[in-house]
C-alpha cells in the first residue's frame, strides 16, 4: 500500500513579501491560479492511493484544508492531517508521520515523502519514478529521488550515484550525499554525468525507515516514539503531544538517517522539477515579452528590460530601468536586482530582528473562520474588514485594553456581547466596551463581511484573552 505524505512548514523567506511565516510559499498562487500545496495534492491524488498524509502544524492546518477543498479530487481517497506542535525539521516530521501509519496500515506500508513546495509538471513522469521507487522499497531499500541537473547551481545538495551498481528498472546505489557546493565542485559534479540535485523527495517501507531512524539516530527515534506515545489520538486531526515533541532533536532526515542509512537508493527523476526557491525561479514561470520583461498583474514597462513585475492590487509603472525584481504587496514593496534574489531573505532576517510585523503576517490574515485585512491604522485606532464563512465563528473572547465596534456590511452576524446575544444583518451594529466577552459568529449560508473600528492605547493582536475556542487556539 503506496501511501503519499506531503510535508507543509517553512516560511520560504526567499519569496517575501508575498511569503511570510504566517502564509508559507507553499500557498503562493502561481500563474495558472493554483498555489504550490494543490499541485502536490493532485500529483499525490494521482498517484490513486487510498488514502493521503499531510504533516503541518495547527496554524497552517485551516489553510491547507480550505486549498484542498478547492480542488477535485478522485471519490475514495481518504485526507489524512498530522499536526507538530512545533518545527523540528524533517527527520522528526518523517518519523511521526511514520508511527502514524504504522497504526494505521502497518510496517509493510509505503510512504511516499512529498515537500508541499516543489513544482513537478510531467506528472506522467514523476508517476513513472515513483513506481520505479515503490519497487525499490518493496526490497527494503530507502529510496530518495535525484533530479538530473539543469545547469550549474550551487543552491541544492547533490547526490552521488553508483552507476555500477544498479538497482532495480531504474534505480542505482547511492555512494555518497554532498553538501551544497561551491562554484567549482558544482561544476565538477555536472561534468560527472552521475551526479543528481537532492529533491528531499523519499519512498520507503514504515518498517524500514524506523528500524533505520532507531540505529542511526537512536536519540531522535527514542524521542519522537516517546511523544507519539503521549499523543492523543481519538480526535481528528490528530495533533503531537506538544510537551514531548518539543525535546526532540530538531535534525534533517538527511542527516539523522539517509547520510548513515544501509541500503539507500536513488531513482534519477527525468521529469521538471523545481522547488521554486527564489524569485528568479518564480518569474521564470511567467511568459517574456520582446524585451524579456515577465509581468504579473497590472504594469507599465517603458524603455526596459528583463524585469519581472508582479503586482496584486495596483499599477506599477517602470521607466528606463533593467534586470529589476519588483513585487508589491497591499502592505509591503519589494524592489532587488535580479542577480541578487537568493538575497532576499537577508530582508526577512533584518525585519524579524527588528520585530516587524510585515515579516510574520500580511495585511490580509487567514484565520479558521475567515479573514480579515487590515484596512487603515493610526494613533489609537485601527480599522478592519472581516469575512466569517458560513457555519464558522470567532472565539468567545476580550481584551483588556480595546474597544470595539462591529459594523455588519452583507450577511447576517450572531453576537455574543457581554450578557447579550443579538443578531444582526446589513447596516446594523454593536459596540464592544473593553473588558466585555464577545464572539462573533455567522449562522447564514454565505460570507458574513463586517467592519470592525478598534479604539484603544494598544491594538496588538496579542490582546486577546480566549475563554472559548472551537478550533483549539489558546
Amino acid at each position: 500500500m503506496l501511501i503519499p505524505v506531503i510535508l507543509s512548514g517553512g516560511a520560504g523567506t526567499r519569496l517575501w513579501p508575498v511569503s511570510r511565516e504566517a502564509h508559507p510559499k507553499p500557498f503562493i498562487v502561481l500563474p495558472d491560479g493554483q498555489s504550490l500545496m494543490q499541485k502536490t495534492l493532485l500529483r499525490a491524488a494521482a498517484l490513486r492511493p487510498d488514502a493521503i498524509l499531510t504533516i503541518t502544524n495547527r496554524d497552517y492546518f485551516f489553510i491547507t484544508r480550505d486549498a484542498y477543498a478547492e480542488v477535485a479530487l478522485a471519490p475514495g481517497i481518504a485526507l489524512d492531517y498530522l499536526l507538530e506542535p512545533c518545527g523540528r525539521n524533517t527527520a522528526p516530521a518523517i518519523a511521526a508521520g511514520a508511527l502514524r501509519l504504522r497504526d494505521q496500515f502497518g510496517d509493510a506500508a509505503i510512504m511516499l515523502v512529498l515537500p508541499s513546495d516543489h513544482l513537478i509538471s510531467d506528472v506522467a513522469g514523476f508517476s513513472a519514478a515513483v513506481k520505479s521507487a515503490v519497487e525499490l522499497a518493496e526490497q527494503g531499500h530507502l529510496v530518495t529521488f535525484g533530479i538530473t541537473p539543469s545547469g550549474a547551481e550551487t543552491g541544492f545538495g547533490y547526490i552521488e550515484a553508483d552507476q555500477a551498481h544498479k538497482l532495480g528498472s531504474a534505480g542505482m546505489a547511492v555512494r555518497r550525499f554532498v553538501e551544497k557546493p561551491s562554484r567549482e565542485k558544482d561544476e565538477e559534479y555536472l561534468a560527472s554525468g552521475h551526479c543528481y540535485w537532492n529533491s528531499g523527495m523519499f519512498c520507503f517501507r514504515v518498517g524500514d525507515f524506523l528500524a533505520e531512524l532507531a540505529r542511526c539516530a537512536p536519540e531522535v527515534s527514542d524521542a519522537v516514539a516517546a511523544a507519539w506515545q503521549a499523543t492523543p489520538r481519538a480526535q481528528t486531526p490528530v495533533e503531537i503531544d506538544a510537551a514531548s515533541f518539543a525535546r526532540v532533536a530538531d535534525i534533517s532526515v538527511d542527516y539523522a538517517v539517509m547520510e548513515k542509512a544501509q541500503g539507500v537508493a536513488v531513482v534519477p527523476g527525468r521529469f521538471d522539477w523545481s522547488d521554486i526557491g527564489s524569485w528568479q525561479a518564480l518569474s521564470e514561470l511567467v511568459r517574456a515579452d520582446a524585451e524579456g520583461n515577465r509581468v504579473q498583474g497590472a504594469a507599465v514597462l517603458i524603455d526596459s528590460k528583463n524585469c519581472y513585475v508582479r503586482s496584486e492590487d495596483r499599477l506599477v509603472a517602470a521607466l528606463g530601468v533593467e534586470n529589476l525584481l519588483v513585487v508589491d504587496t497591499p502592505d509591503a514593496l519589494l524592489v532587488a536586482d535580479r542577480n541578487r534574489a537568493q538575497d532576499v531573505k537577508s530582508i526577512v532576517q533584518r525585519l524579524k530582528a527588528e520585530g516587524h510585523e510585515s515579516a510574520h503576517l500580511h495585511r490580509t490574515v487567514h484565520r479558521p473562520w475567515g479573514t480579515y485585512t487590515v484596512l487603515e491604522e493610526g494613533p489609537r485606532f485601527k480599522i478592519k474588514r472581516i469575512v466569517v464563512k458560513p457555519g464558522a465563528s470567532l472565539s468567545l473572547q476580550y481584551h483588556h485594553r480595546r474597544s470595539e465596534h462591529w459594523v455588519v456590511v452583507s450577511g447576517s452576524a450572531k453576537i455574543v456581547n457581554g450578557e447579550r446575544e443579538i443578531i444582526l444583518g446589513a447596516d446594523q451594529s454593536s459596540y464592544i466596551p473593553a473588558g466585555t466577552a464577545h464572539r462573533l459568529a455567522n449562522p447564514g449560508a454565505v460570507d458574513c463581511v463586517m467592519i470592525e473600528v478598534q479604539s484603544g492605547d494598544y491594538l496588538g493582536e496579542d490582546d486577546i484573552v480566549r475563554l472559548e475556542d472551537h478550533y483549539g487556539r489558546k
